[in-house]
């Protein structure tokens, strides 16, 4: 299959949200794109746009030299590219994976790919459909570097930022789960302070400037913690643990006292507690990821 034809064609395998929006970058930069979903009709207005629809799977993985995956997560994966006639027509081809699940089924996909000839990417989207196409979109992708610049081409044709993170498969599904830690975890201590002010009578317009404001602190926190963390110094000067914990303890009662759950703050301010009661009360909060990470 000459470079011309690789770099021309594209299968996308999904068509959730997600999947629709990649197929559609890549139908608007007007690559030849196969589209195909288990769940019928929802190609129609990608096909309408130029795409074509595949009747199976394998008819899909037959149509192009690269075919990008994005469905729900690896177990979607494997009910589609692990069974024949599928994992045939893929031999030779190249499948990039932009599922989101952990490192170790990444390792165990590029596992199952090498022992059937198949060349593997994987991948990690960061931001929201709507990026998709556009200069704002965010893409990690880890694996044989050789692979990723032949195929770089393609992907581009998906807008953004393209970024190889190294030939371990799996670390850029290790990055996707620690930003997604962190998102998740930033989103449930939103919700969780929109509940405790409007308990207090402060509405979510009037909360969200100031919670804003916190937000614009953290980029500079981050960095000082990744040194901190990385160096292992753990500095407390200006915000020992000794002084997170009071604050949490604060937010845990003045929680509770409105019935409202801070399960998630005890946990948090339990676990600084267990880093003083070690002798770690004048140390900095990052101390803390040393902590949860003895076995």
């Amino acid at each position: 299959m000459s470079s011309r034809s690789e770099h021309s064609a594209v299968t996308v395998l999904g068509l959730g949200p997600m999947g629709r929006a990649l197929a559609g970058a890549f139908v608007d930069c007007g690559l030849r794109t196969t589209v195909w979903n288990r769940t019928p009709g929802r190609d129609r207005e990608l096909v309408e746009r130029g795409a074509t629809g595949a009747g199976s799977a394998e008819e899909a993985v037959a149509a192009s030299g690269v075919t990008v995956v994005c469905l729900v997560n690896y177990d979607a994966v494997d009910g589609v590219l692990r069974r024949e006639p599928v994992t045939g027509a893929l031999k030779g081809r190249t499948v990039i994976n932009l599922t989101a699940d952990t490192p170790s089924r990444a390792r165990d996909t590029a596992a199952w790919a090498a022992e059937h000839g198949v060349r593997y990417l994987d991948g990690a989207i960061m931001t929201p459909t709507t990026t998709i196409g556009t200069p704002a979109a965010v893409f990690i992708h880890s694996g044989p570097e050789d692979l990723y610049r032949e195929h770089l081409p393609v992907l581009r044709a998906l807008g953004g930022t393209h970024t190889h993170l190294g030939e371990e498969i799996g670390r850029a599904a290790a990055y996707d789960i620690a930003l997604l830690d962190i998102f998740w975890t930033a989103m449930a201590g939103y919700v969780h302070a929109l509940a405790v002010a409007r308990a207090e009578g402060i509405t979510a317009r009037e909360l969200a400037p100031f919670a804003k404001g916190i937000g614009d602190i953290l980029p500079p926190i981050f960095e000082e913690a990744a040194e901190e963390a990385d160096s292992g110094g753990y500095s407390g000067e200006g915000n020992p643990i000794t002084s997170a914990v009071s604050s949490m303890a604060h937010i845990v009662r003045t929680s509770e006292e409105h019935g409202i759950d801070a399960g998630v703050m005890r946990a948090a301010e339990g676990l600084a507690r267990r880093a003083v009661g070690r002798g770690h009360g004048a140390d900095g909060f990052v101390r803390l990821a040393e902590l949860l990470g003895r076995r």
